[in-house]
């Protein structure tokens, strides 16, 4: 059955047909479109455009069809043309003419908008779960390994010492940022743009508002050809989920050296890795990677939908029919993502051993050393060509600047005293870096705390 069969006489080919259909991808969105029409018949009751006994029947009918599909004793038509087509005709099927009164004052572009936005609302919240899960494992993780010093890394080289919690932190933080989008995100989707029928409204006496609070929106959208030709709200959540997938690519990156032998500051557990077919002694970190490949995927999908929209001339065009797949792939997809990488990380093994050991070579401390000489009245200009020349003495000496002799720092610069040795521990330098937002275990400690509490007040 086609809704729109009235004006054409002849028969839609096969191949038409099946270019046209939407069904195979759009009937995820069953329990939304029959939601939807349970509201819109309520509202043709209550505003008396249809009598109030053919509203009850129609949402009793909608119920029943809703109910049927869930517990698997009605299969949905994959020949029908979208899950709108199938839903009505169904419901004809059973209730009669009353069924075909439902579409009064409604278009299937508004329809689909609302379907749309009833779904994407849902899986915002879903999203949103799985990265309160991810936070609450990195909390957990950094509070644990406060103190374990690492090496921090720019350009890749070792830098400066920080602690494996603090590291984990920093990807706490952008994972909240994530969270905090994804509800900026809902809080503009958050239209009803049911009412904008196909693009002018209509003339039936509708009251938007009754549609509004029935299905739970915070406002109707203003604007009838806005309410049906723009899918910015698609755009903006594919967006939040390239982001959520930049973040979790890069700490998939971290994973993937972190368990080389080349590093091995951590062990994924055997249920996060695969073996080889060749090489008996390989662990493959396989989750990790497949999360960091997947981001171009979900990248992909927000280009698909930026593409689609830049040149249509409103209202409604079949394009946007291109919609769906694309936005649903991208939620699938980050979510799928979520699920392996929220266990695989808290299951990992720290070796904190390895990561000391790192930390200790690099003359990653080489900012103390010339700290220490600048807190004793060095210039830092001085001090930092001074500690420069330290660094080029050990590497000719093969040591490090904690194992280097007094008498080596006196004939750089003779302000060097014993005292320099503790200052550039690598557990002191850790220590001492007290400012907000600095590595001391003390400030990792409260920093995770602050973290999981961000996700637990709830």
């Amino acid at each position: 059955m086609q809704l729109w069969k009235g004006r054409f006489k002849k028969e839609l080919s096969k191949t038409t047909n099946d270019f046209n259909s939407s069904i195979s991808f759009d009937s995820r969105m069953y329990r939304e479109d029959i939601e939807g029409s349970i509201a819109h018949a309520t509202m043709l009751g209550r505003c008396g455009i249809i009598k109030e006994e053919e509203a009850e029947h129609i949402r009793q009918g909608l119920r029943e069809i809703l109910n049927d599909i869930e517990s698997g004793k009605l299969s949905i038509d994959m020949e029908a043309e979208d899950i709108h087509t199938f839903v009505e005709g169904e419901l004809t099927k059973r209730i009669g003419d009353d069924g075909k009164r439902l579409h009064t004052s409604r278009s299937r572009n508004d329809q689909v908008a609302l379907d749309i936005k009833l779904y994407l609302k849902k899986e915002v919240v879903n999203v949103r779960a799985q990265l309160e899960e991810l936070i609450k494992v990195i909390a957990k993780k950094s509070e644990e390994y406060s103190d374990t010093v690492m090496p921090g890394y720019t350009h890749l080289q070792r830098a400066q010492p920080i602690t494996f919690g603090h590291h984990l932190l920093a990807y706490a933080e952008m994972i909240l940022r994530d969270i905090s989008r994804l509800d900026d995100c809902l809080r503009r989707m958050d239209e009803m743009p049911l009412g904008s029928c196909a693009l002018a409204g209509t003339t039936y006496p509708i009251d938007r508002n009754i549609t509004r609070e029935l299905l739970g929106f915070d406002r109707i959208t203003n604007n009838s050809l806005d309410g049906v030709s723009d899918r910015d709200y698609c755009i903006e959540f594919a967006g939040c989920l390239s982001i959520i997938m930049v973040h979790l690519s890069r700490f998939s990156e971290e994973i993937i050296m972190w368990c080389s032998w080349e590093f091995k500051f951590i062990e994924l557990d055997d249920a996060f890795s695969t073996g080889s077919s060749i090489m008996p002694q390989k662990k493959n970190p396989d989750i990790a990677e497949l999360v960091r490949g997947k981001s171009g995927r979900v990248f992909g999908d927000t280009m698909t939908l930026l593409t689609v929209m830049k040149g249509i001339a409103l209202a409604y065009n079949k394009d946007m029919q291109e919609d769906k797949e694309a936005v649903f792939d991208a939620v699938d997809t980050v979510k799928m993502c979520l699920t392996a990488f929220i266990p695989m990380l808290d299951t990992m093994r720290v070796i904190p051993e390895n990561m000391r050991r790192a930390a200790a070579g690099g003359f990653i401390n080489a900012t103390d050393v010339a700290d220490w000489l600048t807190k004793n009245g060095v210039p830092f200009r001085d001090a930092y060509k001074a500690t420069g020349e330290l660094v080029a003495r050990c590497i000719e000496l093969d040591t490090d600047l904690e194992n280097l002799p007094l008498g080596e720092y006196k004939k750089v610069c003779d302000v060097f005293t014993e005292d320099v040795y503790k200052a550039i521990s690598l557990e002191y330098c850790v220590s001492q870096r007290t400012a907000f937002g600095g590595p001391a275990p003390e400030n990792v400690k409260a920093q995770a705390q602050r973290v999981a509490n961000s996700v637990n007040k709830d």
